[in-house]
């Protein structure tokens, strides 16, 4: 635990991506990202399967650590404003996982569009560190609890996205990267 931290606190950057009071690790095989009403962060759920929004499954017990970004990183825009932000990111390693998740009914496709926004914010600020160049294994999530596959006919967007950002748009609730 205290190796991977320790890792990324050597790691020099105008945004600190990796706040160590803020990153927890796990190696449990199955776990829950959850995201508690506005105003709070995104966090890790061992037990509580019905508050899940996204299943991370880890089946070789990898020590993955998890951040919040949301409510927790500052990343401003040029005027001085407050940024779109993803909920959280996961890593381990060489691999890079930047999530956000959605509680919304599947009725309505403005959860992937605003999903995708929140993920493009965080990836551009991202790239523009020195510390994302660690990663060579890059992908993003826009998890949906009343919608955990996704929709059909996503494949332009998600090329799109992978052409614009170097990152794998995934649109599920599992993240089996680890």
């Amino acid at each position: 635990s205290s190796d991977l931290l320790t890792a990324w606190n050597r790691t020099k950057s105008m945004i600190n991506f990796f706040p160590s009071k803020e990153i927890c690790t796990t190696k449990q095989i199955e776990f829950g990202l959850c995201d508690a009403p506005a105003q709070s962060r995104a966090y890790i759920d061992l037990c509580n399967r019905g508050e899940w929004i996204a299943v991370v499954y880890n089946e070789n017990q990898k020590e993955i650590g998890f951040v919040p970004v949301d409510h927790c990183i500052d990343l401003r825009k040029p005027d001085g404003k407050m940024d779109n932000r993803c909920d959280c990111c996961l890593f381990h390693k060489d691999t890079i996982a930047f999530v956000e998740l959605k509680r919304r009914k599947p009725k309505c496709s403005d959860w992937i569009k605003d999903g995708e926004k929140q993920l493009r914010s965080t990836i551009a600020h991202f790239e523009n560190e020195n510390v994302s160049k660690q990663f060579c294994k890059k992908s993003a999530y826009i998890a949906n609890s009343m919608q955990p596959n996704g929709r059909r006919g996503q494949n332009e967007r998600m090329e799109r996205f992978f052409n614009d950002t170097g990152y794998v748009l995934r649109i599920k609730n599992t993240i089996e990267e680890f």
